[in-house]
């Protein structure tokens, strides 16, 4: 199960020892370099695909853009590789986030989901296009999952979860075979299943949380010690190097002892030095003990939320207190998060969600990303009746618009956009009151022409515990207008993103 953990290893049951284990990196991890001073970018010769259908937008300005399948990068397909990934990138991304999810990225506290909202809009306008994205949760495959259908999450490019064991790229989460084959060194987990079957004190978890390096029981706390003692020696005289880890008062993983999530990390940062990619930084985030071992990492900036839990703030205390690297944030979860990339000067902390009037927030050059995160941020709060002024708001949505510009809703009705936004005047506080959220999700704009960009993502709404999603094509343009005045929008397609809830036309605006 996913879960907190208290003990690290099996070693004997000390403060330290709960959250540090003494095997050193495996020297496959140990090599490090700084990263390339040269900014990186995405080049500008990529094209997003993927899209609804090929098709022909003919703006105000009659440029006509033909889109295929074959030459362009399928952003969204299922088959995304680790390859496809880096291959966004010319030089080293800018930033690499690695966080934890539960109690770090997701506030379980938060009913309104303010917290992870706010990164959410400030990746997607600010670092989604030149930066990684990594989460790194002690959760099953299929636990990681069932938190997606909850909580209002981005789409990470890479994903750890079983507590490190487990290395996935892109949106089919694709297995890294290389860590794999690396965790299958003195593991055996048909080993493992015999001698904890003679352990009456272990109860086995459910299937979901039995993965290829991870077993994972419950034992009762007063006889954890014992166990996990007896465990060790076993496991060793039978040729097997471990790592146990105890936590929540009942939950017991064993692990390959090269398992966890700083050798994840580690294995992540030689892979991406041997291509030539290392990130010019990277920020570790996280609130409990596992967590540890991403703050021991070479290079690595690392915060600990505010809401940190006490076996992770003693092993600050008596290993990284005077390490001006790793700080203890003044806000929770990912609030922290965002106060980190400000601490350390990684990049702007300012997220859209922030600003109280985004009608006031002008721009000196064209930024389709951020144009997409406000527009549907404005969406919102229209529906969530936090908008004033709202005939002043209307215009200035209308004039964002072009006059000849599309809309294609998602259950396949073409529309003009202007009659979109009239149509808005129907939602105008609808949502007042209720727990209703809108995000977008791996903005990528592509420019194809010099004043013609094609953004896509994907458009997420949320009230309560019900999502709803589409995948997204936006065209825009600036001729005729100055960045203070923001992109004209010509074009917006959207489908349904399989097995979510489709609404009807008159459910779904834009």
């Amino acid at each position: 199960m996913h879960h907190t953990p208290l003990l690290l290893s099996s070693m004997p049951l000390s403060p330290i020892n709960c959250i540090h284990s003494s095997t050193p990196l495996h020297p496959l991890f140990s090599s490090t370099n700084t990263p390339d001073e040269a900014p990186p970018y995405v080049s500008t010769s990529e094209t997003v695909t993927n899209l609804p259908i090929d098709f022909a937008i003919l703006g105000f300005h009659s440029l006509l853009i033909t889109l295929t399948l074959s030459d362009s990068i399928a952003l969204f397909s299922p088959g995304l590789s680790t390859r496809t990934i880096m291959d966004r990138f010319t030089s080293s991304p800018r930033l690499m986030i690695v966080s934890d999810l539960d109690h770090t990225m997701v506030d379980h506290h938060d009913p309104e989901n303010l917290s992870i909202l706010r990164l959410n809009a400030l990746w997607e306008a600010k670092y989604r296009h030149d930066s990684l994205l990594v989460f790194s949760t002690g959760r099953s495959p299929t636990l990681y999952k069932q938190l997606r259908k909850e909580k209002p999450m981005l789409t990470p490019d890479i994903t750890i979860m079983s507590v490190g064991t487990e290395i996935t790229y892109g949106n089919n989460m694709v297995p890294d075979e290389g860590w794999v084959e690396f965790l299958n060194q003195k593991w055996d987990k048909k080993i493992v299943s015999e001698e904890t079957s003679k352990i009456p004190e272990l109860t086995l978890q459910p299937e979901t949380e039995q993965r290829q390096h991870k077993a994972s029981f419950f034992v009762k706390k007063e006889k954890a010690q014992e166990v996990m003692k007896t465990l060790s020696e076993r496991l060793v005289n039978r040729g097997l190097d471990v790592k146990i880890i105890y936590s929540g008062g009942m939950d017991l993983d064993i692990l390959p002892q090269g398992a966890g999530k700083g050798q994840a990390l580690a294995y992540l940062h030689k892979k991406l030095k041997d291509e030539g990619k290392l990130p010019q930084n990277t920020l570790a985030c996280g609130d409990s003990g596992n967590d540890a071992e991403l703050f021991t990492i070479p290079h690595v900036h690392g915060v600990i939320v505010n809401n940190a839990q006490e076996e992770l703030l003693q092993w600050h205390t008596e290993n990284a207190k005077n390490n001006p690297k790793i700080i203890h944030a003044n806000d929770r979860c990912a609030g922290g998060i965002i106060e980190a990339i400000g601490h350390f000067n990684l990049g702007t902390n300012i997220s859209s969600r922030d600003v109280t009037d985004l009608s006031d927030a002008k721009l000196d050059h064209f930024d389709p990303a951020y144009e997409v995160v406000k527009f549907y941020l404005f969406f919102e709060r229209w529906r969530r009746a936090e908008v004033e002024s709202p005939d002043v708001y209307l215009s200035n949505l209308k004039s964002v618009c072009s006059a000849s510009g599309v809309f294609v809703h998602p259950c396949g009705v073409e529309q003009s956009l202007h009659d979109c936004i009239d149509k808005l005047k129907n939602c105008c506080g609808d949502k007042k009151g209720k727990q209703y959220q809108v995000w977008v999700d791996q903005v990528f704009p592509s420019q194809i022409d010099s004043d013609t960009w094609l953004v896509k993502f994907k458009k997420w709404e949320q009230t309560g515990e019900k999502q709803q999603g589409c995948l997204t094509t936006v065209v825009v343009s600036s001729k005729g207008v100055k960045p203070a005045e923001g992109l004209t929008w010509i074009h917006v397609h959207q489908t349904w993103i399989n097995s979510t809830t489709q609404n009807t036309q008159n459910d779904w605006f834009l």
